[in-house]
């Protein structure tokens, strides 16, 4: 499979392609179920889990299914209350304030609390039938930190930084709760049937270079650790985090996931030969005429070319809205283009 060899930096016959949420909000299909199902009941129904897994599989050339999930409802099973609100997104109704809130934190096992999402990446590989990888994932230990403590989405992450500085002791006992989780979650997600794991750092742009050494860093680092384990390949991704790539290297993962802020082939000078790159057209290049679209997606394509181990993605989610035939046109680009350049 040519998103395996790449994971591992062999050679493909073409550029595989797989997109960050590309099962979601954009298709007729799933909107169709999501008039009739809330978004975790979809999440927590295997069959449903799997069906919207299947939706862009069924739809496009990609090179990768995503189990559909999402990265918050292993915070559920540490004891927080998660809902969704129409026009507000996820929303935590006990939000951790205190160190007494942390210790108060169940540690569960991600078999058990996570059993949904296990049993999907079960069912789908079953589904997929060895055609392609499934690929398995969790929001890095950070990332969930911000949403439990901050009770939601935030623009400048003050509740987050500020609990950091002032309970460094609480934080830090937060955060190796978080990786004991998350890493325990992704090695399930392989055990049940992921082929690929990915650790989303959503949030982790917002921090400095030192907080992320200082703070975050050790703990992504045992989370990936754990992962790798399995014996299967990790990507690691940080939004808007081109500042700081040496040091989410130095975190860990067989792939470095770009967003679309750093020129590819500047990422392969900072970040050497040693790791595969994943990245990096700006979701936002979907609304754009095709040619257009195809134009940025080649300048990608040709700075990575030759490049030990490469795979076309967003440089993060595809976002409602965006028309379907532009991805269909963006998928089928990039195996053309690639097939061009290595023949």
């Amino acid at each position: 499979m040519r998103l395996l060899n790449a994971c591992h930096r062999q050679p493909v016959d073409v550029t595989p392609i797989w997109l960050m949420r590309q099962a979601g909000r954009y298709m007729a299909e799933y909107r169709a179920l999501r008039e009739k199902y809330t978004i975790l009941e979809i999440i927590k129904t295997p069959d449903l889990a799997v069906e919207v897994t299947m939706q862009p599989i069924n739809a496009f050339d990609l090179d990768a299914a995503i189990i559909f999930a999402d990265i918050l409802p292993p915070l559920e099973g540490m004891g927080l209350r998660l809902t969704f609100e129409k026009g507000e997104g996820p929303v935590i109704h006990n939000p951790l304030r205190t160190p007494a809130d942390i210790d108060a934190l169940r540690q569960p096992n991600p078999r058990e609390s996570l059993a949904f999402t296990l049993q999907a990446i079960t069912l789908t590989r079953q589904e997929l039938g060895g055609r392609i990888p499934l690929i398995g994932f969790s929001g890095a230990p950070f990332t969930l930190a911000c949403y439990a403590i901050e009770g939601g989405s935030s623009r400048n992450y003050i509740l987050v930084k500020r609990f950091m500085y002032e309970q460094p002791v609480a934080w830090h006992k937060l955060m190796e709760k978080l990786s004991a989780l998350v890493g325990e979650y992704l090695f399930a997600q392989a055990e049940s049937g992921a082929q690929v794991l990915q650790l989303f750092d959503s949030w982790v742009g917002n921090l400095s270079p030192f907080d992320y050494q200082e703070f975050v860093l050790p703990y992504s680092r045992q989370a990936i650790a754990r992962a790798k384990e399995s014996g299967v390949p990790v990507i690691h991704f940080g939004a808007s985090a081109a500042a700081m790539l040496p040091l989410l290297k130095a975190a860990g993962g067989d792939v470095i996931g770009l967003d679309w802020r750093i020129e590819p082939q500047h990422a392969r000078q900072i970040l050497g030969n040693d790791v595969a790159l994943q990245g990096n057209l700006d979701p936002v290049t979907l609304f754009a005429p095709i040619p257009i679209l195809k134009q940025r997606a080649a300048i990608i394509m040709e700075q990575m070319a030759g490049a030990p181990g490469f795979i076309f993605n967003l440089g993060h989610g595809i976002l409602p809205q965006t028309p379907v035939e532009h991805v269909a046109a963006l998928v089928d680009f990039v195996h053309q283009t690639s097939n061009n350049i290595q023949s």
